[in-house]
């Protein structure tokens, strides 16, 4: 039986706890024995001007979850072409460990501009998605449902019945920047590391 994985794409500019409770919520609650985050170096969607070294990314998602044997930290996409298209990184994975069954993890925002991502029929042709829920603004802290895709009509797309929270990377950023106290809202490990190296100050 092939090892199942879900594959968690983000640039992680820092990874937070809405990150790591949306991963740990996937190995527990929806059929994975792994969930690893995928550390992009560049986003096609996003500017790149915002983001923190590769390589600091990558350390900071590597120290928020050294003491969870569930979740890893990959750098495959750092080898592969950018900007980084999720189709590309799939498809070496598939190939790298034919061993493994992959799943991609994806917020519904995500899955609502899927269509603009490069070969997405390719995507939803061979690749299961489990979506959580994200939420759409201050006012209302539940889902709009109107604005459902239809993907999650597909038999391979799964809505996740996840925690729903808001919060943002580049909230995080913004505090940091004006002097605010953002433990909790980041592992300790995490919070260390950005202080000693000085970032988004």
């Amino acid at each position: 039986m092939k090892k199942s994985i879900g594959l968690y794409f983000g640039t992680f500019n820092p990874i937070h706890v809405g990150h790591l409770i949306i991963a740990n919520h996937m190995v527990q609650n929806a059929g994975l024995d792994q969930v690893w985050f995928v550390v992009t170096p560049q986003n096609p969607l996003k500017p790149k001007a915002s983001l923190l070294a590769d390589y600091h990314r990558l350390a900071l998602v590597r120290i928020a979850v050294d003491d969870n044997p569930n979740i890893e930290a990959s750098n495959v996409e750092f080898d592969l072409p950018q900007p980084s298209y999720t189709i590309h990184t799939l498809v070496s994975l598939s190939e790298k460990y034919p061993d493994y069954d992959f799943t991609i993890i994806m917020g519904e925002d995500n899955l609502n501009t899927l269509q603009k991502w490069k070969n997405y029929e390719q995507i939803l042709n061979n690749y299961a998605i489990l979506v959580y829920p994200r939420v759409e603004s201050d006012e209302n802290l539940s889902v709009n449902t109107e604005s459902r895709s239809p993907l999650l009509d597909l038999e391979n797309v799964t809505m996740i019945d996840a925690p729903l929270m808001k919060l943002s990377a580049s909230f995080i950023r913004r505090s940091i920047k004006e002097g605010k106290d953002v433990r909790y809202l980041l592992t300790e490990k995490v919070v260390k590391y950005i202080d000693e190296m000085n970032f988004y100050k």
